[in-house]
């Protein structure tokens, strides 16, 4: 029979979490403050697919440098993430705050004075690493002082962050490209950060107890090398399947191929062992990444979810810009257009899904989200060249709303299934999956893109039939991969008001 908790301080705690009606004002603030600094980094990470194009002229670069600038921010934020869980329990939160806008703050200066390509590269990996540590900050925050009965309402307000800020992010990018410059995206975004930074560091305070454990130097370099060789592994796979009709794409694939087995075989050992040294150092309370997490069946459920839903969804929407501008012909910024609308019906429609979570669970918001989602990819595999614009609009806004409806039940009820001494280890699992789910969606479904693309062309279709076989052969994949999100969703429940686990006997 497991372990009873029998700390009267932990009790009167959970009895607090669970009773009371309201946040207090000093709460509230924080919480606004950690959105909003999450919201300018989201924002951030989102502005640079279409600056590329720009920089590659400006900066004298070539199309593989330049998609480094995206790379190395993806490697850095999968390194960085999954070490937030120890740096939470270890420091405290106005701690880890003013470091992460600090280095965001520092990244986003760096670039804007940035000479060359070396410097914005490094200015990125800066940004990264404070980009990193926000958001499963933000997530432990709100597990921690938000009682039960209001955190889906809450975590709607987190979906709004996460869903308006790629929707704006490349809106504004172009508008400022065409109209002043690329430095011109990070002078916008570094008044915001600072500004964030200094209301932070003056009301932000300790939300939570620390630790004084001492960190793991061998856990942080085998999660380096899992999790980036993997990422890494994930980003090459475009490249090794990109067409070899001359020398240069020939060696170019080769190459690819090459960094892309290598790095895929010492990511994999490396986590391995990653998981090995956590299984072991957990038992004395001392790892990295804690991952008694997975014990709960209900954690467990939905963060396979995620990974699915990450997979499909990141890989998909990747796929429709290329579709729309390759295919259907239409400008960047009509693509951006038809985007637009989905990403805010998802960001509005946050706290309302918050709320039906609170009132009836995850059931009544997963299951409909989920066939709802799936039905829309299997939509997109009927696109070919002669599909209006209109069809593409609706059928992406429907499918927003689907993934609106998926994953603010799944984060909440993810990090609810968990004892309050490991929401900050839930948090960085819940940040690594998307990371590394994400990458592998987009790095399968443009490979398949490419390689059917490629094959279709040299067979004698045209470009464009070529590029909507590719579209079509992405989009195949990515609804195959939705169906167990069906089943799925009739599995993962919302744990009761002040159910807190028990503590797992070591």
């Amino acid at each position: 029979m497991a372990a009873t908790d029998t700390n009267p301080g932990t009790d009167r705690v959970r009895i607090a979490a669970s009773s009371a009606p309201m946040l207090t004002r000093e709460q509230n603030r924080v919480i606004w403050l950690l959105l909003s600094a999450a919201f300018v980094a989201i924002l951030n990470e989102t502005t640079m697919g279409v600056a590329i194009p720009h920089l590659m002229v400006d900066l004298g670069i070539t199309a593989l440098q330049a998609q480094w600038l995206t790379t190395s921010f993806m490697l850095t934020m999968a390194v960085v993430i999954p070490i937030t869980g120890f740096l939470l329990q270890r420091f405290t939160t106005r701690a880890m705050f003013v470091t992460a806008m600090s280095l965001f703050s520092a990244g986003t200066l760096i670039a804007m004075l940035a000479p060359g390509f070396p410097v914005l590269l490094v200015a990125r990996v800066v940004q990264a690493s404070g980009t990193a540590i926000m958001m499963p900050l933000l997530m432990t925050t709100i597990m921690t002082v938000v009682p039960p009965q209001s955190r889906g309402r809450m975590m709607g307000r987190v979906s709004v962050v996460i869903s308006l800020a790629p929707a704006i992010g490349p809106t504004l990018s172009g508008f400022l490209l065409d109209a002043v410059g690329w430095r011109s995206i990070f002078a916008v975004v570094l008044p915001i950060a600072l500004l964030a930074l200094a209301a932070g560091a003056r009301w932000i305070h300790n939300l939570g107890d620390t630790t004084k454990a001492p960190i793991d130097v061998l856990s942080v370099i085998l999660s380096a090398l899992g999790f980036g060789g993997i990422v890494y592994g994930l980003s090459q796979i475009g490249g090794a399947a990109a067409s070899t009709s001359n020398a240069a794409e020939a060696a170019a694939g080769a190459a690819s191929t090459v960094a892309l087995i290598v790095s895929l075989s010492v990511g994999v050992v490396a986590l391995g062992l990653f998981v090995w040294r956590q299984l072991r150092l957990q038992k004395v309370d001392d790892a990295l990444l804690d991952l008694r997490v997975f014990r709960s069946a209900n954690f467990s459920l939905a963060i396979g979810q995620m990974v699915l839903l990450s997979i499909a969804f990141f890989g998909a929407i990747t796929v429709i810009p290329l579709y729309m501008q390759n295919v259907l012909e239409v400008s960047a910024f009509e693509t951006g257009l038809v985007v637009l609308p989905g990403a805010l019906a998802m960001g509005f429609s946050g706290p309302l899904i918050g709320r039906i979570y609170d009132r009836w669970g995850t059931r009544v918001l997963l299951v409909p989200g989920s066939i709802v989602a799936s039905a829309l990819l299997w939509v997109f595999t009927a696109f070919d060249e002669t599909t209006p614009v209109w069809e593409v609009a609706i059928a992406q806004t429907v499918l927003w709303l689907g993934l609106a409806m998926s994953f603010t039940p799944l984060f909440t009820a993810s990090l609810a299934s968990l004892e309050r001494r490991f929401y900050s280890y839930g948090s960085a699992v819940v940040g690594t999956v998307q990371q590394v789910a994400g990458a592998a969606g987009i790095a399968l479904l443009i490979a398949i893109y490419s390689a059917v693309s490629a094959d279709a062309a040299a067979a004698g279709s045209s470009q464009v039939a070529a590029n909507a076989a590719g579209a079509h052969a992405a989009f195949v994949i990515a609804a195959i991969v939705s169906l167990p999100l069906i089943v799925g969703a009739f599995f993962i429940r919302k744990p009761d008001e002040g159910e807190y686990p028990p503590p797992p006997a070591h």
